[in-house]
């Protein structure tokens, strides 16, 4: 009985020795940066953006006849709602082109965008670099033909676009994109039917505040 009782004495030490390590490695394994368990940890530091873009413009063929390439710019204001949605407003000014046809445009959208941002979703990726995006806009279109008179000289838009940014920091993003744009008819006297729509290629900097 002597000796079990040693024996029990002997092996405490050592059962209490590897509970403190048992609860040592679980303390260690709870995150200590608590920004990283923090949901939309990018929107909720970076709500508002404003950015500019280059736009090459392909006009797409219409009522027989052949559209051209043109080019445009962008200006953006645009709110994070969450780190993968955000909202902006979107000016576009370009031309529209087909044979000795152009239409001066000055557009105005509102586009609902979606980022594939996977840190979002997996916080062991702390840096994403690259973050594609998805998303649409509905708006409206003043055209100004010069010569050419129109029946509607303000239609509705609509435009579809996917992109990547290239994040060089959480304050500046290069973005690479492309858009297509469709305009309801502004109705032209030498083309009553023609609706504008066409193939945007994109590339412009937005920065974060």
């Amino acid at each position: 009985m002597k000796k079990f009782l040693i024996s029990l004495v002997c092996l405490l030490p050592m059962h209490y020795a590897g509970a403190t390590v048992l609860y040592r490695v679980q303390t260690n394994s709870v995150p200590t940066d608590s920004a990283t368990a923090t949901r939309d940890g990018f929107a909720s530091r970076h709500r508002f953006y404003v950015g500019g873009a280059y736009d090459f413009s392909f006009w797409q063929n219409d009522s027989g006849i052949a559209g051209k390439n043109a080019s445009g710019f962008d200006a953006v204001a645009g709110f994070r709602v969450y780190d993968t949605f955000r909202i902006e407003a979107d000016y576009m000014n370009t031309r529209a082109k087909w044979d000795d046809l152009s239409l001066k445009t000055n557009s105005v959208f509102v586009n609902a965008i979606f980022d594939a941002r996977i840190d979002n979703l997996y916080r062991f990726i702390y840096n994403q670099k690259l973050v594609p995006y998805v998303g649409a806009g509905v708006g409206m279109t003043w055209v100004d033909g010069g010569d050419v008179n129109t029946e509607n000289e303000t239609v509705a838009s609509l435009a579809a676009l996917a992109g990547i940014a290239v994040e060089l920091g959480e304050h500046f993003a290069i973005d690479f994109g492309y858009r297509y744009v469709y305009m309801f008819e502004p109705r032209p006297e030498s083309l009553p039917d023609l609706r504008p729509r066409a193939h945007q290629l994109r590339a412009g900097v937005r920065v974060n505040f």
